[in-house]
């Protein structure tokens, strides 16, 4: 039996079931009292002759019980630190915590423990409840958003369990809530999950309250909130502002904590069988505007998606032409091949900035890049493919541009341009079946920036004289000025010469005949 305090009403149940016939052991095994307990207030009760006739009204049994039990109040002793009152007191106004106290007060001769100390500075500040306020908003006026893990479910791309997330942003007024499923929490997911939640309400809330997660918010901080570029772009798209939550303080966007992840989780993925992110995605749709929306909300008392069609739709804000390009950016240093890589892609930037940090902004269409103080520097189309290359000719020094985007047919145009020799020793160096010359024919025509299409024209028909159209030899006709000498002229071959003797002469020798002197 236990040996719990007794009060008033317990000894008034105790009258109560021996006046039924219960006795005195079996009251207190079924009140689990100890019985030296019952029988003490039975014995005052019978005094009191409680036991038979009417009792009397519950005032009246107070005073008669308090007559003969009053209250024994506990020996007051003294705190070992009442002494030191006045200096725990401004140690306490100045901020000092309690086991600073401890410190201070020992260095003054102070021998009491810490408990002591503690229930001394609780004695003269008694805590203050913690009151919760709860904050209603307008319809329309407000959103909240946040994500909550929501178990495994299948990659459709792969056909692998993977963890997934709940997207969840609810209207703050009716309740009305859109969920979505996803693979991860990055910028573009968070924002196309905000683009889809808009559509499916039909408008925009003036104001979304969301967590201090890093796709939304850089740095945690209540005054001066660094928004992601991407987000506030997002946010100046549709026309909501960004209402970041306190550090560590989920209850400032309590309705989608409880009412929104907690609520899908208890509800929608309780019991729920692994199952495709696809199909989860129109399953849970559904459930938003069945199960979830036609609720009686514990704290409305209404159902969200009646209070959202008959009121708090048409106060939404409404959506705009176009929706929101989803752009994401990005900080990307510009290599010493004047490209940034973004996506696994490569763009193009000016060489005058390598190795400075530049401002990627990647759209569904383009990619812009801007330098650190916001200045637009380039534009390109998006690349389709990893590992594409998006550039710019303008972008690389100059330099470095002659012969880069040569290739045999622009060889060949080039060359025509410059005359009939060079085209021949062009196309006799292209036609090597087995070395690559393409690069020889670039640094062949390179020399025209040198020498200028006269004298290049001049050397490769010199060259073709000797039958040597190569690289090497055109180059040595120019350095050594060879271009600018007349032709040779060709050596004509002397006629064939017919001998003056007779066959017989020449053979007579050889026949034991006329001898050949």
């Amino acid at each position: 039996m236990t040996n719990r305090r007794t009060n008033l009403m317990d000894v008034r149940e105790i009258i109560h079931r021996l006046r039924a016939g219960n006795s005195k052991r079996q009251v207190a095994r079924d009140m689990q009292l100890n019985w030296r307990t019952v029988n003490r207030y039975a014995s005052w009760a019978e005094a009191e002759n409680l036991l038979t006739g009417e009792l009397p009204p519950l005032a009246e049994l107070q005073e008669r019980f308090a007559a003969t039990f009053p209250k024994t109040s506990p020996p007051q002793n003294q705190s070992s630190a009442a002494s030191y009152r006045e200096h725990v007191v401004q140690l306490r106004k100045e901020g000092v915590e309690i086991a600073a106290i401890l410190q201070r007060l020992q260095e003054r001769g102070y021998e009491g423990s810490y408990s002591s100390l503690y229930r001394f500075v609780r004695k003269l500040e008694p805590l203050t409840p913690d009151v919760t306020v709860r904050v209603e908003r307008k319809p329309g006026e407000e959103a909240q958003v946040d994500f909550g893990y929501a178990g495994l479910m299948i990659d459709p791309e792969t056909g692998v369990e993977r963890k997934a997330w709940a997207f969840v942003m609810i209207l703050s007024w009716s309740r009305h809530q859109y969920v979505e499923f996803v693979f991860d929490q990055k910028v573009e997911t968070w924002l196309r999950c905000h683009r889809n939640a808009f559509t499916f309400f039909g408008g925009i809330v003036e104001r979304v309250v969301i967590d201090n997660l890093k796709a939304a918010i850089i740095r945690a901080c209540w005054d001066d909130p660094q928004v992601q570029q991407a987000y506030r772009e997002c946010a100046e798209h549709y026309g909501f502002l960004i209402a970041p939550c306190r550090p560590y303080t989920p209850q400032h966007k309590g309705k989608v904590e409880q009412g929104g992840v907690h609520y899908v989780k208890r509800n929608f993925l309780g019991g729920r069988t692994t199952t495709s992110v696809l199909q989860a995605n129109r399953d849970v749709l559904v459930w938003c505007e069945t199960t979830a929306g036609q609720r009686i909300h514990g704290t409305t008392k209404e159902q969200p998606l009646l209070r959202f069609q008959q009121v708090e739709q048409e106060r939404l804000q409404p959506l705009p032409k176009t929706p929101y390009d989803l752009a994401i950016w990005k900080m990307a240093t510009l290599h010493r091949d004047c490209h940034v890589i973004f996506e696994n892609a490569f763009y193009s930037a000016p060489f005058r900035l390598v190795g400075q940090e530049l401002r990627i902004r990647g759209g569904c269409q383009h990619v812009q890049i801007y330098t650190a103080e916001h200045q637009l520097v380039a534009t390109h189309d998006r690349a389709k493919e990893p590992g594409e290359r998006q550039t710019h000719p303008a972008h690389l020094p100059p330099e470095k541009l002659p012969g880069l985007f040569l290739n045999r047919t622009i060889c060949l145009t080039v060359s025509e341009d410059i005359g009939v020799a060079t085209t021949e020793v062009v196309k006799t160096l292209l036609d090597d079946k087995v070395v690559e010359r393409l690069p020889t024919v670039q640094r062949l025509l390179k020399l025209r920036d040198r020498f200028g299409d006269r004298r290049l024209e001049a050397a490769c028909a010199r060259a073709l004289q000797f039958d040597d159209p190569s690289y090497m030899t055109v180059k040595r006709i120019l350095t050594k000025g060879h271009d600018e000498q007349p032709a040779p002229t060709p050596v004509t071959p002397a006629p064939a010469s017919t001998f003056v003797r007779t066959a017989s002469e020449l053979v007579g020798n050889l026949l034991g005949g006329v001898t050949w002197n």
